[in-house]
């Protein structure tokens, strides 16, 4: 046969061998699924969380919400993923039975029919409060496990004022959390979880063989943890350097989530490693060290009464000055429609001089305003009941009437926002509860918070853009779903005693708990 005629006899074989070849690495690549609830729900409001809250991401839209999992990008390329649904919700009120079911069933289903799989990046906030169901997480994770089996390695990434329980921590091979609050390492946490995950894959590592848990009966609110202060700032500080033997692979603080009354809502230390002896040393050290500065713990800004802080921002030359509505923060689990305080700061006399400084007011919802407003143009009078449809137990829905300055529609969350002036004080009114973080979310409306004399927002901490932005700032203690003062909330369920609402007689044991690898 001469070469002519082999190389055409060769050909479909040639072809069939390098089309293996060419897929070999496609091949050798793990399988990873993406999935995830992720809420935080206080229990102590009176809101409910139903499946229109969450906004639902399926398929490789989810790619979306992971840069570092862009086309292209050094992680996308080293393993197969298969994003499946992750659902993220404003936190809220307790998720009802059936949304959560509803969820749920979808992600087993889509495990059911993507799988088989290596791995599974678990993305989660931790906080999620459902009805009739306790530790919603541990319990998503182990329905999940009896789908895909024990082989598959699982790596759980959260927030840090998160719980994990013994069972979620269980059926973790490898779990995380952010190590700032405000989070602005959140998206560093995620791709940290992923690239565990990577790693113990393609060394054939395979799981972790210790997980080290250690309960710190501590709940403190997330606004006495920041770590831009002390203690929390070098609590966290350490994890980098602890984490640099060879046999841990990653450890955590978790914080715990304060506004749900359930028995998981504590402190938590996690380590994960091949070394028992380190693993548990620096589980150990971790949780001493919490429990050492718990009396040093301190809220990230001066809190006073409202009535307070209004004086003080009035007499302040500092602007914007801004002040904190903590007790209903929607960022927590706060309903956002307490009416409380809008109400006394329209009522505040110093309110009531031609000289007062403008005062920004940032966020009541109000359905009924806001249908009035879409009947009107920008400088027409308006009148319409805000605030109070969900929450109120402190104060019912207020009538505003006052000159529309603003109306803009198409925002993810607030659906219709609109800006009213009464007075002094330009309130934003929503369609649908939205948190006030960025610069935008104001000059959106028209409104310079640089020229504005005091800012109100219904948030606890200031996120970075409003943080560097504050002239001065003071958060108010304020009644609502979230609030501050743990000790006015009616606790019923969670362990005790717990610092520090109770006083101890003696240091609690550290000793870590050994989870067992799930095999």
């Amino acid at each position: 046969m001469d070469c002519f005629n082999m190389k055409y006899y060769f050909t479909p074989f040639v072809l069939f061998y390098l089309m293996c070849t060419s897929c070999s690495s496609d091949l050798d690549k793990p399988r990873i699924a993406i999935c995830g609830i992720w809420i935080e729900s206080s229990t102590f409001s009176p809101a409910k969380t139903n499946i229109d809250a969450f906004t639902v991401r399926r398929g490789e839209e989810n790619y979306q919400s992971y840069p570092f999992l862009a086309e292209n990008t050094p992680l996308r390329n080293t393993a197969e993923w298969v994003p499946l649904l992750r659902a993220r919700a404003i936190p809220g009120g307790i998720v009802t039975h059936d949304t959560y079911e509803t969820l749920t069933q979808e992600i087993l289903q889509l495990l059911e029919e993507n799988g088989p799989f290596d791995g599974i990046f678990f993305d989660s906030h931790g906080a999620m409060s459902v009805e009739n169901v306790d530790d919603p997480e541990g319990d998503l994770i182990e329905r999940i496990r009896e789908v895909v089996g024990n082989q598959v390695m699982i790596s759980t990434s959260m927030d840090l004022h998160g719980n994990v329980s013994q069972r979620l921590a269980e059926y973790s091979d490898l779990i995380t959390c952010y190590r700032m609050a405000p989070h602005e390492d959140a998206l560093e946490s995620k791709e940290r979880a992923a690239q565990n995950l990577i790693d113990r894959l393609e060394s054939g590592q395979g799981k972790p063989r210790y997980k080290a848990w250690v309960k710190v009966p501590i709940l403190l609110p997330g606004e006495k943890t920041s770590t831009r202060v002390e203690p929390a700032k070098s609590l966290y500080a350490q994890i980098p350097e602890l984490i640099e033997t060879s046999g841990i692979i990653d450890a955590g603080i978790w914080m715990g989530y304060p506004w749900a009354d359930e028995p998981r809502n504590h402190a938590v230390i996690m380590a994960v490693g091949d070394v028992q002896q380190e693993v548990g040393q620096v589980a150990h050290q971790l949780a001493k060290h919490m429990w050492e500065v718990r009396n040093e713990f301190e809220f990230v800004a001066p809190t006073t009464t409202l009535d307070d802080a209004l004086q003080k921002a009035i007499k302040s030359d500092a602007r914007p000055f801004f002040i904190s509505d903590t007790g209903d923060n929607p960022t927590a689990g706060g309903a956002g429609d307490v009416t409380w305080t809008l109400n006394q700061l329209l009522k505040y006399p110093a309110f009531q001089n031609e000289i007062a400084p403008r005062v920004v007011y940032a966020s009541i919802p109000g359905p009924h305003l806001i249908e009035k407003a879409s009947q009107s143009k920008i400088g027409d009078s308006i009148t319409g009941l805000v605030g109070a449809l969900v929450d109120d137990r402190y104060a019912p829905p207020l009538e505003l009437e006052g000159t529309l300055l603003a109306y803009k529609e198409g925002d993810a969350h607030a659906e219709i926002e609109i800006v009213i002036r009464v007075g002094h004080v330009d309130v934003i009114v929503t369609n649908r509860r939205k948190p006030y973080h960025y610069i935008k979310d104001f000059s959106d409306l028209n409104i310079d918070i640089a020229s504005t004399g005091i800012v109100m927002v219904k948030i606890g901490y200031l996120v970075p853009e409003l943080y560097n932005a504050q002239k001065g700032w003071l958060m108010a203690l304020t009644p609502g779903g979230v609030d501050q003062d743990l000790k006015r909330l009616d606790y019923k369920r969670i362990s005790r005693p717990m610092h520090p609402i109770d006083s101890f007689d003696e240091d609690p044991d550290f000793t870590p708990v050994f989870i067992p690898i799930t095999e």
